[in-house]
């Protein structure tokens, strides 16, 4: 069956940034949540090494939680070969990281949308990269999942790969089509972003979902139609904002009948919450009773 993991988004700039919450901390405020893990991203650890990994394994096992998935964000698109190499190596220790807290997913990206970087190009260096990747995240029991991605909160431009043709041109790719060592991270609110339908982007990548991002989006003006005139390069869209999970312009029971139909059985992770720990709360208990009701 599916199960239920959690990340902090209303917590990001406090892990990563001004440093005022800990990853321990974290973990205990998920706990209290009900979930069966917690997503990780490298800007939460302190530290990489050995000892400090031991310690926030032990620290999620004695909350009964997982860490199953790694959110990493490479940046494959730079036109520099050894800037584009320093990612690969970067992505590498990432996939270690997964390893050593027991997860068994890790996110890869396309990179950044630069004006300079052509489409063939951006494509090549991406596949070129991620293929580069598959035996080492293998040999960790690591599984490489590309998302239908808008952007990093700390990166410049939006996803190369954002539109949902780009991103079908890499996945679908002969080095990466058939790997099981690679699958798809479906976000529904990445879609809506883009200006695509969601359960039509689903419907192209359904067979390839491995895990997935639960959030959603409603609009405070205007209709979805708009979004479809915006070239998402400044900034998420000024009419949508974020919400509880199941209140906004995503049909989970859409979402999660096609997913339990191509016999999907990995995490969903709450990727919202940004208004704090009483939507995550509200978005636990949404989602734990859709998944019931769709997943066996």
């Amino acid at each position: 069956m599916a199960r239920l993991s959690a990340f902090p988004k209303c917590y990001m700039d406090d892990l990563c940034v001004a440093k005022t919450m800990t990853l321990f901390e974290w973990i205990d405020l998920a706990a209290s949540l009900g979930v069966d893990g917690v997503e990780m991203y490298p800007g939460f650890f302190e530290s990489f090494e050995p000892e400090y990994l031991d310690r926030v394994r032990r620290h999620l096992q004695a909350r009964g939680l997982e860490a199953p998935m790694m959110c990493a964000s490479p940046d494959f698109t730079i036109p520099d070969a050894s800037a584009r190499n320093a990612e690969i190596e970067k992505e590498k220790h990432i996939i270690d990281v997964t390893a050593a807290l027991g997860g068994g997913y890790c996110r890869v990206l396309s990179g950044q949308r630069r004006e300079e970087v052509s489409r063939s190009d951006g494509v090549r260096w991406t596949v070129e990269s991620i293929a580069s990747l598959l035996d080492y995240a293998a040999a960790r029991g690591v599984i490489l999942t590309m998302e239908n991605h808008y952007k990093d909160g700390y990166w410049r431009y939006p996803e190369f790969a954002q539109k949902l043709d780009v991103f079908l041109e890499v996945i679908n790719h002969p080095l990466l089509a058939s790997t099981p060592h690679f699958g798809v991270n479906y976000d529904p609110s990445n879609a809506i972003i883009a200006g695509e339908d969601p359960l039509e982007v689903l419907s192209a990548v359904k067979h390839r979902v491995v895990t997935m991002h639960a959030s959603d989006r409603y609009l405070i003006s205007g209709t979805i139609e708009d979004l479809k005139n915006q070239d998402g390069s400044l900034g998420y869209a000024k009419n949508l904002r974020h919400g509880v999970i199941g209140k906004g312009l995503n049909d989970y029971d859409a979402i999660f009948s096609t997913l339990n139909g191509e016999g999907f059985n990995g995490w969903i992770s709450i990727e919202d919450g940004e208004n704090g720990m009483d939507e995550l709360r509200e978005s636990v208990a949404f989602l734990r009773a859709k998944m019931a009701e769709h997943f066996n």
